[in-house]
Order: structure tokens, then sequence, then C-alpha cells
């Protein structure tokens, strides 16, 4: 193996994130605690969950930049961080699911940003991740 090869796979692999791969049959299960506000519709609307719409559908959100979906309005900081160029990934979007007011903080750097998502999802966001990244493949 070239030398030179090894070492950017072993410095691709240190420096990469530190989140475990989820679970999407996990999150499919923990995605029932998202269904009273957001639903999973592919484009040609074909329900895949049935819920709610006081959030955004989340069908092909793995991908798509912060507050990018055409027709939702989203709170002002979300807004601002998809303004920065940020795109949801499966860590982007675990993260956000353990603390939504926290990440938006961050993302933004402003001390007062709110999120309008009150929900936290403390355990197995990278599940809920895994799973919304599983429906539009």
């Amino acid at each position: 193996m070239n030398m030179k090869y090894a070492l950017a796979v072993v410095a691709t692999l240190v420096a990469g994130p530190i989140l475990a791969a989820g679970d999407p049959a996990v999150g499919e299960k923990e995605f029932s605690k998202c269904k009273s506000c957001h639903s999973i519709v592919a484009a040609d609307g074909t329900a895949i969950v049935k819920g709610g719409k006081v959030g955004p559908n989340l069908y092909g959100v793995v991908g798509r930049p912060l507050a990018g979906l055409e027709g939702f309005k989203y709170s002002k900081s979300l807004v601002e961080a998809g303004e920065k160029g940020l795109v949801w990934s499966e860590e982007e979007i675990a993260t956000y699911l353990k603390d939504p007011t926290a990440y938006l903080k961050n993302a933004t750097g402003n001390s007062k940003a709110k999120s309008g998502m009150a929900f936290k999802l403390a355990k197995k966001s990278e599940d809920v991740a895994a799973y919304l990244a599983s429906v539009a493949n």
C-alpha cells in the first residue's frame, strides 16, 4: 500500500465525526414521537408517514439546506443558520434533535437564537437521523 494513501486514510478516520452510526429501524420507531408535528411525504405525494403540519415535511431532509423547504415558515434563527450555508446531514440532525435551541445558538453565534421546535430527543437522535436518511433513498 502506498504510504501517502495509508496516511490519508488514517487521517480521515481520526479527523472524522465521532458520532456512532444510527439504526434506521430504531429511528423509525422513535419517529412516532415526531409525527405529531412532522410528516414524511414523497415528492409524488406518497405519504410515508402521515403526521402533523406544524413542522416541515422531512422527506429528503438529509442534504437540504437548513430552512430550505419552499413554502414553510421557519423560525428566524433557523433561517439565519441556513443563510450561513449549513446543510442537514445525519450528524447535524442528530445534534439538532438533542437540543434545537442550543444547536441554533451555536450555529448562528447568537445567544438569543430560538428554535420553533421545543421538543428535545435526548436519546436515539442518531437513529432518527439515520431513518430520515433512509426514507428518501
